[in-house]
């Protein structure tokens, strides 16, 4: 499987997000929960979806991980219980989008990685995924942006 590859720059984006920690197993009934309750806030707010929802992997140890689950939005907002207003890391990146079911992305995060360093760069350790189609696309659809921001 050859990805696409390419350098990016990520603008500073402001979001609305509930970092925690938790098994990979569990990830994907957290992020359907944790995604409700920020969307409903929102609303309240009279806030709408400014970019694609996201996970940063501030770690990728599946048993602990540490991630924070969020949705872009216009301009910051006050807290509100666990959701924190938060900002995607702004500056130097590499990227791929990659179609296929979740479970099958490890050689993609490994091509990644590569190309980081077949590049020359250094990533800063965390991963960050934007979900580009919702669930209720067929798991072999699934379009998946994944980022390792850059140290510079």
């Amino acid at each position: 499987m050859v990805q696409i590859c390419e350098l990016v720059e990520i603008p500073a984006t402001p979001t609305l997000s509930i970092r925690l920690i938790t098994r990979a197993e569990d990830l994907p009934q957290l992020i359907g929960q944790t995604y409700e309750a920020i969307m409903e806030y929102m609303n309240t707010q009279g806030e709408a979806i400014a970019g694609e929802p996201f996970v940063i992997y501030h770690n990728l140890d599946m048993q602990n991980l540490d991630v924070e689950l969020g949705i872009p939005v216009s301009h910051s907002l006050p807290p509100h219980g666990e959701i924190q207003p938060s900002s995607l890391p702004a500056g130097p990146a590499a990227q791929t989008v990659y179609t296929g079911p979740y479970e099958a992305m490890e050689p993609v995060y490994d091509e990644l990685s590569k190309f980081i360093s077949d590049t020359g760069h250094e990533p800063t350790g965390i991963a960050i995924e934007y979900y580009l189609t919702g669930p209720e696309t067929p798991p072999d659809k699934h379009r998946t942006r994944i980022v390792f921001p850059l140290k510079k």
